[in-house]
């Protein structure tokens, strides 16, 4: 009886320790993870790579442009990208996921919109918005001295993408779109802007903060489809593409398509990872407005969700 104990013993312990075991008996190499210039973003990924740490697999952050990161992680230089709007991203992803060498790695459960966006005392000088159309009858009240008699519109980094050179053109706006160097200096202009009741209009994007924080709308333009992108007979403006507002939808995660042969375990963590846009506002407004290190915004929500995480990796 006692030996058959200890074989019945010792095989559930063995099961234990293979099952705990089996992803890190994958390859050594290290996961590299793209890291890009905004706070949720960073969020985004250093959950994701602490979670394959826990997990036994070696990560590495590796600083990448939005758009360009596709040539490496169809080469498989890079691994895996965790946050590709629909708004900006999808036709990059499509492209890439053609060429069979990156996949569609599933939603992070967060939901993106990315559009132009103005204070509410904006509404006040500019009464027909947030209609689009309205904007070409008062283009004057967003003017600054650098861009009057037109509006100006302050545009994401070059790197996030938006086609807003392109939109401004095809709806006929009298805007100079002028781009902010970073995620941070966006939002200065709009804590400045709004502070002194001064003329804004924006690129602002949800999940985030600011919509919450600050009292405003959304412009409210025709409505995307890919067509309006690809074919310029179609939409208000016969003649030109991008005459409409940018698409709605998914944050995805795309990775090179070698990965789920090599970390096939860290692949199945990836596809069940998901976070809410509440959960990330929370989180980069504690990074941007109160000024917590990334890090620790990471450490924080690790320490808080053990068992949610833990889930995902079968512990």
């Amino acid at each position: 009886m006692r030996q058959n104990l200890r074989i019945l013993g010792a095989a559930a312990l063995t099961a234990a320790l293979s099952a705990s075991s089996a992803w890190s008996a994958e390859s050594a190499d290290p996961i590299k993870l793209t890291l890009h210039d905004w706070s949720g973003q960073l969020i985004n990924t250093k959950i994701m790579g602490s979670i394959l740490q826990e997990a036994g697999y070696n990560v590495e952050y590796v600083q990448a442009d939005y758009i360009a990161q596709f040539a490496g992680l169809k080469t498989g230089d890079l691994h895996l990208a965790m946050e590709i709007w629909e708004t900006t991203g999808r036709e990059a992803l499509d492209e890439a996921t053609a060429s069979g060498k990156v996949i569609n790695a599933g939603e992070t459960g967060l939901m993106a919109i990315e559009e132009w966006w103005y204070p509410a005392y904006m509404k006040e000088r500019c009464p027909g918005l947030p209609d689009w159309q309205a904007l070409k009858d008062c283009a004057e009240e967003f003017a600054t001295a650098e861009t009057s008699p037109s509006g100006r519109y302050v545009g994401g980094p070059v790197t996030w993408g938006g086609f807003d050179e392109e939109r401004v053109e095809a709806l006929g706006l009298d805007f100079e779109v002028v781009h902010a160097g970073t995620d941070a200096a966006l939002f200065a202009e709009l804590e400045s802007a709004y502070q002194r009741q001064d003329p804004i209009v924006l690129w602002v994007y949800a999940p985030h903060w600011a919509p919450s924080k600050y009292d405003g709308e959304f412009v409210e333009f025709p409505v995307y489809s890919p067509e309006c992108y690809s074919d310029p007979s179609v939409g208000v403006n016969p003649d030109l593409a991008y005459d409409c507002g940018k698409p709605r939808g998914p944050i995805w995660k795309a990775a090179w398509a070698g990965l789920p042969d090599k970390w096939p375990g860290a692949y199945e963590i990836i596809q069940s990872y998901s976070l809410s846009n509440d959960e990330m506002s929370a989180m980069v407004g504690k990074a941007d407005l109160e000024g917590v290190e990334v890090d620790t915004v990471v450490s924080d929500w690790m320490a808080e969700n053990k068992d949610l995480w833990s889930s995902w990796i079968g512990n």
